[in-house]
């Protein structure tokens, strides 16, 4: 049986040179998610988001990003759940995006905030059936007793909302505006290309690379 400590990877597939890279560095997102997007890569919407509760406990859980723009990043959840009541007590957080197969991570830290309601019921619209019933029958990150709960209460608001289920008062919309961003290729022997991007006082991106 491999060894953890033994596992190994020579990262040699690209470079992120200053010259190379865009100076806003939403641009820059735009063009890695559209290369992981293109390369195919598993699941390229996929991000992991961090956040922090009151007592200063950290925990992590995947979420899929459902848009980008100049006011940030777009996602949707159950505002009940873990990761909803930690927001509500401290609103920052942070994302991550690990694309592995391109050796690329992205790495973004921000203020969040909830979405608008007209946002959050479009969005719930566009879904599919049983997601939007799925979004009434979770009681999301609350102990069950089981499996069946879930399946009764699917049915039970199937049959109540039948082809039309509204969008549930505790489902909606965050957005994370970006204070800080960071690409990371890897590169050959550990020494890594690392920039990140930083808002100044007068709110202009500062581009600076980090030693690996």
């Amino acid at each position: 049986m491999t060894k953890l400590a033994d596992l190994r990877k020579s990262y040699e597939r690209a470079e992120l040179s200053e010259d190379a890279s865009l100076a806003d560095p939403l641009r820059q997102f735009e063009k890695w998610i559209s290369e992981a997007i293109s390369a195919q890569v598993p699941e390229p919407n996929a991000m992991t988001l961090a956040t922090v509760d009151s007592r200063l406990r950290p925990s992590t859980r995947v979420v899929l990003i459902k848009g980008y723009d100049e006011k940030g990043i777009t996602w949707f959840t159950n505002y009940d759940s873990r990761k909803g009541r930690e927001l509500a007590a401290n609103p920052w957080a942070a994302l991550q995006f690990h694309w592995v197969d391109l050796e690329r991570v992205v790495r973004i830290e921000g203020c969040v905030e909830k979405v608008s309601a007209a946002e959050s019921d479009a969005y719930f619209a566009s879904r599919p059936l049983d997601s939007r019933i799925g979004a009434w029958a979770s009681p999301q990150s609350q102990v069950i007793a089981s499996r069946s709960v879930l399946v009764g209460n699917a049915a039970r608001y199937g049959a109540k909302f039948l082809l039309h289920p509204p969008r549930p008062p505790h489902w909606g919309g965050y957005r994370l505006r970006p204070d800080t961003w960071e690409f990371w290729q890897g590169r050959k022997s550990r020494l890594h290309d690392r920039l990140r991007y930083r808002l100044d006082s007068d709110q202009q991106w500062i581009r600076e690379r980090l030693a690996p």
